[in-house]
């Protein structure tokens, strides 16, 4: 009974001698998972312990959730029971190796075949998918001098195309003979209707005869020909593949103010090369909240602040202290005074996100508002609700996740909103209709967090499985596929250029992604452990700000191309915990280490430390201020 426990120490402690080849160190952690699940399904309980508790302790950095659900596994029926058990045994690990490597690994393995290299080899067999290139074909990404740079900064760090599901790099296809030829995406704006553009044009010329452009400085016409509207190119989408609702004056007066705040926005232009620019923090702090706070959002007008609550509620603020308005009469027996904040009641659930539908300031107060109209929030009790913002009541509850929702968001031009749930499934919505649009399946555990494309064609859901996708919101294809994270993803967002995609973990990486290439451009580091709960983009696309439970905003230069510093930085502020999908061992359920030493990568730009506040929000305005909001916590 004991010869297959052996074999399997042998056979591990054999890879671990090979591993002097750097390259073959990622092939420890699959080994071990497949040797340790055949030990408990052949019912070597004693063996399965003792080779598990021998051999974990080098993993748990990197796979600190799976060792804890494979913890409690010593017998047939604790697989069935285990859902990380049933991943990896109904799925083969991809890996992709040198020819070289892969070759003398063999060698290595056959000469000690009776020391345990046949198990070994076996469970290569059985349970991998080995991939092997030229390292002269590959280019410089497969050199020794490649290979030796990772093991000093990313030893930790898994390969694009690494893992369950194994996929070509990007490739949402995760067949063994998928072909390596990406789907071509459509990344440009989406074009605006032609009577919408006639009309900001002409409202813009007026806008330049009232207040004439200072010396030196475009005219509104100017600005909005030459950076906003923008000529037909082979990437920019089809009106006709999403349907909106034709424009109406409010949108012409939001388009206007657009290119206001373009024009007359703080710049960031050029590399920053680490050292600037000196992006301005607001940061909103919640006092006496007793750790009930889940959720907070901005809204595009920087006017309101929404809060969702444990206790099953949404208070919204005014930030200027103002009193908020409402379209409803007086109520004579009401004789409290006008209040600057409000109580939303109808979930009866803990409300886990927010959204304010889109918005910016209003430009004039003869013209229609661009305020917010509609805010959305969902909870535990599985629904979405819609709230009006003129009469402070729920409009619509929208039903159809099966489980806690974790996420919403509006889509960019409104009127469209995505929701993510511990169902595994993203949802794609529309104001006008009770039953969602779309469903986007395809994720192995909780979607956490969603966002959209700034073009509204794509939508991207990041998930408790590591991994990060990208789907056609009408087909429901899955296009993009991205995986290298370490940790359950927190946070995604989508650069304005959209270009590039921002992801983060609880694990404190923040990872860019090539969307054209589906391949990963690099990790920026800095943030202690406990979830990056917040991403947001400047308006150029080339700085990006996090916020999370270490209790820091962090800024970074995602232009800067740069190994990872080795460098070192005490993770400030408070140690929180954000109920959202963590709360059954998901996203961000763990809270921040406070004081641990963490190594920040050479792009961070700058770090605002709180008090003893964890960041739920981060955001960009369209003048590129930056606005932050966390809670207090003693």
């Amino acid at each position: 009974m004991l010869e297959r426990s052996i074999c399997c120490g042998h056979g591990l402690r054999i890879i671990l001698i090979c591993i002097r080849q750097p390259e073959l160190r990622r092939l420890l952690w699959p080994v071990f998972v497949y040797s340790f699940l055949d030990l408990a399904a052949e019912y070597y309980t004693r063996e399965c312990e003792h080779f598990f508790l021998t051999y974990k302790d080098q993993f748990v950095r990197e796979h600190e959730d799976d060792i804890r659900a494979l913890t409690p596994i010593r017998l047939p029926q604790h697989l069935e029971d285990s859902h990380v058990a049933h991943v990896y045994r109904n799925n083969k690990y991809r890996l992709t190796l040198s020819v070289m490597a892969f070759n003398n690994l063999i060698q290595f393995l056959e000469s000690k075949d009776r020391e345990g290299g046949a198990v070994i080899i076996a469970t290569l067999t059985n349970y991998m998918h080995i991939f092997t290139v030229d390292r002269a074909a590959a280019g410089n990404e497969r050199s020794i001098a490649a290979i030796l740079a990772r093991t000093s900064v990313d030893e930790d760090l898994p390969a694009e195309d690494e893992g369950i599901p194994g996929h070509n790099p990007g490739s949402a296809n995760t067949d063994r003979n998928a072909p390596l030829v990406l789907a071509k995406l459509s990344l440009g704006p989406l074009p605006p209707e032609p009577e919408l553009q006639d009309d900001v044009r002409a409202q813009l010329q007026e806008e330049d005869a009232k207040n004439p452009p200072k010396p030196g400085q475009n005219s509104l016409l100017e600005e909005y020909d030459q950076h906003i509207k923008r000529e037909p190119t082979d990437d920019v989408p089809s009106r006709d593949a999403i349907p909106l609702p034709p424009s109406l004056a409010r949108d012409v007066a939001m388009e206007v103010q657009k290119v206001i705040e373009h024009r007359d926005r703080f710049r960031i232009s050029g590399r920053t090369g680490g050292v600037g620019p000196g992006v301005s923090v607001t940061m909103f702090t919640f006092h006496n909240t007793f750790d009930s706070i889940n959720c907070i959002d901005f809204s595009g007008d920087n006017l309101l602040v929404a809060a969702g609550m444990a206790e099953s509620y949404i208070r919204v603020w005014s930030l200027d202290g103002k009193a908020l308005p409402s379209a409803l009469p007086p109520n004579p027996l009401d004789l409290s005074p006008p209040s600057s904040s409000r109580r939303l009641i109808g979930h009866s659930g803990p409300v886990y996100a927010v959204s304010f539908s889109p918005s910016i300031a209003t430009p004039n107060s003869i013209g229609p508002s661009t305020a917010p109209q509609y805010l959305l929030s969902c909870s535990a009790d599985k629904t979405v609700r819609l709230w009006s913002l003129e009469t402070w009541s729920c409009l619509v509850a929208y039903r159809s996740h099966d489980n806690p929702i974790w996420d919403v968001t509006w889509g960019p031009h409104g009127h469209y909103f995505l929701t993510s749930s511990n169902d595994r499934t993203a949802r794609l919505w529309s104001t006008d209709h009770i039953e969602p649009l779309k469903m986007y399946v395809g994720h192995d555990n909780d979607v956490d967090c969603v966002c959209f494309h700034p073009n509204n064609l794509y939508v991207f859901t990041g998930s408790c499985d590591k991994t990060v996708r990208m789907w056609h919101i009408s087909s429901g294809n899955a296009l993009r596929l991205f995986t290298g994270h370490s940790g359950n993803v927190t946070a995604i967002a989508c650069s304005p250029d959209g270009k590039t995609l921002a992801s983060a973990d609880d694990a404190g990486a923040i990872f860019l992604w090539d969307l054209d290439k589906g391949r990963r451009k690099k990790r920026m580091r800095g943030h202690g452990k406990g979830g990056i709960w917040s991403l947001s983009w400047s308006l150029e696309s080339t700085v990006l700000i996090s916020g999370g439970a270490d209790g820091t905003v962090r800024v970074w230069d995602c232009l800067q191309e740069t190994t990872e510093s080795t460098g070192k930085v005490v993770a400030e502020g408070g140690a929180g915990t954000k109920i959202d999908g963590g709360g059954k061992g998901g996203a961000a359920g763990k809270g921040g280490a406070k004081g641990k030493e963490v190594g920040v990568s050479a792009d961070q730009i700058s770090a605002f430390p709180t008090k003893k506040s964890p960041v739920y929000k981060v955001a960009f305005t369209r003048m590129n201020l930056v606005l932050a909001g966390g809670a207090y916590m003693p």
